[in-house]
C-alpha cells in the first residue's frame, strides 16, 4: 500500500514523504521530495543476535548522488560514480550523527541505511532531505526507534529565518545551519555563519526546531498508518552482584585517580592497570563462587563470567566517579576550573619552505599548519549535482596514530577527517579574502601531531595564524573551542575546552569558532535526550569567553597579517588586456605563452574578460614577463626605440628585424653604422641577432596598401651618442 503525507514547509515549499511504492524488501524504504528533487532512503538491520562480547552499534550510513538525477555524465574515464566524493561524505556524516544516538541503548544489530539522491533539481540540497528519508524509513521498519528524526537547513535574508533555503537563496543568506533534532530535543548542529551573535544563534536553533517538531509529527502519522509492529528487543541487564563486585573492587581506586591531575598518557596507564587488576580479581571472585554450580543454564552467571561484561562495568564506574567529580566538586581530570582553558603556546614560521606556518600547542593537542599560496590553475574542480565551480580555498586536515601514541594504518583520508577538515574550513573562509582582493587559490593543511581534546578547533587556531604569518589579508583572525556537557537529571555542568575523556564519557560536544565580533563556525553532537535552550545558552555564552581568551593570546603572537608574502610564495601580478588582444597573447596553439613561460619561469593565467595574472616567485620574472606582454600590446610609434631580432639579411639592401611581435621593419643598409660605411650587412649582422633600434618611418605601398616599417640602427647610436656629450657636459658644470 502506497502512504503519502506532505507539509508545507513556508513559502510554498511543500515537502512530501511516500513509502509502499519502491524497494519494498527493505525492512524500511521512504521517498522524501522537495521541488523535484527527490531521495530514497532504505534501511535493513539484521535479525541475527550480535556476539555476546559486542559492545557497539554497528550503524553504516551511506549517502550517494547519482549523475543521472541531474541528467549529468560523472566525469572521469569510467562514466559511472566510483568512491564517494566529499559532498556525499559530509552529508552521510550530518545523517549519521543525528540518527545515532537515538537508537535503544545495547541496540548492537548491525544495521545500514543507504540514501540515494534519484532526482535532483539543482536548486534543492538533498543533504537534509536524506535525513529525513532515513529516520522515516526506521519508523516505518520494525526496527526499535522511539522517536522521530528530522533535519532542516536554516538559512536568515534581511533579517527573515528561511527553512530549507535553495542555493541561490543561500548565496544571500548570512548563515546556513543544518540542524537535526527530535520533537523534543535538538541532537546535531552543523553550519557557518557571516559573524552571528550567540543570541542569533539560539533564535536560529528555534526557528529550525519548530520546522522539525511539525516534520516528526508527519513521520508518527506516517508510522502509525503503515502500522508496523516493532520487533521484540530487550537489553541485557547487569546482576547487581556483579556492579556491586566491581564498584567494591575499583571504585575508590578510580576516584583517587580521577581526583589526581595527570598527563594523557600517565593517566592511560594508570587505569589500564585498574582495568587490569579489577578483571582479574572479579574473574576470581565469580570462578571461585560458582565453582561446584552449573551455569549453563544460568544467562546471570554467565555474565559474571564475561570478561567484556566486567570490563564494560568497570568503564560504568569511571565515567559515573568523573561525572560526579564534575557536577559536585567543579573539578576536572587535569585540575582545571570548569571554564578554564588549557596553556597556549605558539611558534610562527617554524616550515622555512612553506609559504606561512605555524605550531599551535593547547595543552596536549598540537596542530602543525601550513599554507601555500598558489594561482588558479591550483584550484580544486568540484563535480556535484549543484555545483561545479572551482575551489580556491581549501583546508585538509590529516589524524595520524601517532598523534594519541598508537599504532594504525596509514591510507586514504577518512570520514572524520573530511569532517573535521571540513568544519575548519568553513570557520576560517568566512574572513578570508575575496578572489579580487587575493587572487591567490589557498590549501591550508593542518597536520595533528598530539591530541587530546579538539583537534579540529586546534586546526582553526593554526590555520588562522599560519595565514597570518604567511601575509595572507584575512579580514580578522579566528578562533575556535570545544565545549562539552556534564548532565544527571536537573544539575548540568558545562566544560571549556574538553578533554577527550571529557568528550568520550560527557553528554555533549560542542565547537564553536568565531571572531572578536561574532561566530563563523559551529558543530554539535549531543548524546542525551532532552537538551534545553537554557543549557545551550549558557554554552554559547561560556564559548564565546573562552573564544575571546585564546584571540587574545594569538594576538600576542602576532597582532594582524604580516606586510609581505612569504620569501617562496609567488607574486602575483595582475593587468588588464583587450579581449580582443587574448589570442595574440596565447599565440597559435599557444606558442607565444608558452614561450614567455619559459623564458620568464612566470606562470600566466587569462581570463575571458581580458584579466591577465602573471605567477612568479622572483621579481625579475614577473618584470621580464609584463615588458614582453606590453610589448606584444604595443603599437609601433615612430620616434620610439626597441629591442629587435635580426629576421632575415639582404645583403645589398638591409636587415629585416621583428621590432614587435609579428611585426617587421627594413634597417636599410645606410642606417645600419653612424661610424663607418657599411658595403656588406653580413659583415655587421647575422640572422638572431638582439639589435636596438628606432622607427624612423610609417608610410603605405601605394602598390600593394601594406604598412612599411623604416629602422635605423643609426639613429640609436646618435642618440647615445647626444646622451654622452649631455651628461659630459653636465658634468664639467
Amino acid at each position: 500500500m502506497i502512504i503519502k503525507k506532505e507539509i508545507d514547509l513556508g513559502q510554498g515549499k511543500i515537502l512530501s514523504i511516500e513509502t509502499g511504492k519502491m524497494a519494498k524488501q527493505a525492512d524500511g524504504a521512504t521517498v522524501v521530495r522537495l521541488g523535484d528533487t527527490m531521495v530514497l532512503a532504505t534501511v535493513v538491520s539484521t535479525k541475527t543476535p550480535p556476539p555476546p562480547n559486542q559492545d557497539f552499534f554497528p550503524l553504516q550510513v551511506e549517502y550517494r548522488e547519482k549523475y543521472s538525477a541531474a541528467g549529468k555524465f560523472p566525469g572521469g574515464f569510467f562514466k559511472r560514480e566510483g568512491r564517494p566524493s566529499e559532498k556525499e561524505i559530509l552529508s552521510a556524516r550530518l545523517i549519521d550523527r543525528a540518527l545515532r544516538p537515538l537508537f535503544p541503548d545495547g541496540y548492537y544489530y548491525e544495521t545500514q541505511v543507504i540514501i540515494s539522491v534519484i532526482s535532483s533539481d539543482q536548486q534543492n540540497d538533498a543533504d537534509v532531505l536524506g535525513g529525513i528519508a532515513a529516520s522515516a524509513a526506521i519508523m516505518v521498519s520494525d526496527i526499535p526507534f522511539p522517536n522521530a528524526m528530522s533535519e532542516v537547513r536554516v538559512g536568515r535574508i534581511n533579517g527573515e529565518f528561511i527553512v530549507n533555503p535553495d542555493i541561490n537563496e543561500l548565496l544571500r543568506s548570512d548563515l546556513d545551519i543544518c540542524i537535526g533534532g527530535t520533537a523534543n530535543t535538538i541532537c546535531m548542529l552543523e553550519g557557518e555563519m557571516k559573524e552571528i551573535s550567540e543570541a542569533e544563534m539560539v533564535e536560529a536553533i528555534r526557528f529550525g526546531h519548530d520546522a522539525i517538531r511539525r516534520i516528526c509529527s508527519v513521520q508518527d502519522e506516517l508510522a502509525k498508518e503503515v502500522g508496523k509492529a516493532k520487533r521484540a528487543f530487550a537489553p541485557a541487564s547487569v546482576p547487581s552482584e556483579l556492579t556491586g563486585k566491581v564498584s567494591e573492587i575499583c571504585e575508590e581506586r578510580l576516584k583517587q585517580l580521577a581526583y589526581t591531575p595527570l598527563a594523557k598518557e600517565v593517566r592511560a596507564e594508570e587505569t589500564a592497570a585498574i582495568y587490569r587488576e579489577t578483571l582479574q580479581e572479579t574473574l576470581s571472585h565469580f570462578k571461585t563462587l560458582y565453582a561446584d554450580a552449573d551455569v549453563s543454564g544460568d544467562p546471570a552467571a554467565a555474565m559474571c563470567l564475561n570478561a567484556h561484561v566486567i570490563e564494560e562495568e568497570i568503564h560504568s564506574i569511571e565515567k559515573k566517579v568523573m561525572r560526579h567529580m564534575i557536577l559536585d566538586d567543579a573539578k576536572r581530570l587535569d585540575g582545571r576550573t570548569l571554564e578554564q582553558v588549557r596553556p597556549i603556546t605558539i611558534e610562527l614560521g617554524v616550515i622555512p619552505r612553506a609559504h606561512g606556518s605555524a605550531l599551535f600547542t593547547r595543552g596536549e593537542t598540537q596542530a602543525l599548519v601550513t599554507i601555500t599560496l598558489g594561482t588558479k590553475k591550483d584550484a580544486q574542480s568540484v563535480d556535484t549535482l549543484t555545483d561545479n565551480a572551482d575551489k580556491r580555498f581549501m583546508l585538509h586536515y590529516n589524524f595520524p596514530p601517532f598523534s594519541v601514541g598508537e599504532t594504525g594504518r596509514v591510507g586514504g583520508t577518512g570520514r572524520r577527517e573530511i569532517g573535521h577538515g571540513n568544519l575548519a574550513e568553513r570557520a576560517i573562509r568566512m574572513v578570508a579574502p575575496t578572489e579580487q582582493e587575493f587572487p591567490y587559490t589557498i590549501r591550508i593543511v593542518s597536520d595533528i601531531l598530539e591530541s587530546n581534546g579538539s583537534s579540529s578547533m586546534a586546526s582553526v587556531c593554526g590555520g588562522t595564524l599560519a595565514l597570518m604569518d604567511g601575509g595572507v589579508p584575512i579580514r580578522k583572525p579566528v578562533s575556535g573551542i570545544a565545549m562539552g556537557l556534564i548532565k544527571e537529571g536537573d544539575k548540568y555542568a558545562v566544560l571549556s575546552d574538553i578533554l577527550g575523556n571529557e568528550d568520550h564519557l560527557g553528554d555533549m560536544d560542542f565547537k564553536v569558532t568565531g571572531t572578536a565580533d561574532g561566530i563563523t563556525a559551529c558543530q554539535m553532537d549531543i548524546k542525551i535526550d532532552g537538551l534545553d535552550y537554557h543549557i545551550l545558552e549558557n554554552a554559547l555564552e561560556q564559548a564565546r569567553r573562552g573564544r575571546l581568551h585564546i584571540l587574545e593570546v594569538m594576538e600576542q603572537a602576532i597582532p594582524s597579517s604580516r606586510d609581505e608574502l612569504a620569501a617562496y610564495a609567488p607574486r602575483l601580478t595582475t593587468i588588464q588586456i583587450p579581449v580582443d588582444a587574448i589570442g595574440l597573447i596565447i599565440g597559435k596553439g599557444g606558442e607565444t605563452i608558452r614561450s614567455i613561460t619559459e623564458e620568464t619561469g612566470a606562470e600566466i593565467n587569462i581570463e575571458d574578460d581580458g584579466t591577465v595574472t602573471i605567477a612568479c616567485s622572483n621579481v625579475e620574472g614577473t618584470h621580464a614577463a609584463l615588458a614582453t606582454i606590453k610589448t606584444l600590446l604595443a603599437k609601433p610609434e615612430v620616434g620610439t626605440t626597441y629591442l629587435g631580432k635580426v629576421r632575415d639579411i639582404r645583403e645589398e639592401l638591409g636587415a629585416f628585424v621583428e621590432f614587435l611581435p609579428k611585426t617587421d621593419g627594413l634597417v636599410h643598409i645606410s642606417e645600419i653604422s653612424s661610424t663607418v660605411r657599411v658595403s656588406k650587412v653580413s659583415d655587421h649582422l647575422k640572422i638572431g641577432d638582439r639589435v636596438k633600434v628606432k622607427l624612423v618611418d610609417v608610410r603605405k605601398d601605394p602598390r600593394t596598401g601594406k604598412t612599411r616599417f623604416a629602422l635605423s640602427m643609426k639613429a640609436v647610436e646618435i642618440d647615445a651618442a647626444k646622451g654622452e656629450q649631455k651628461e659630459n657636459g653636465q658634468d664639467n658644470n
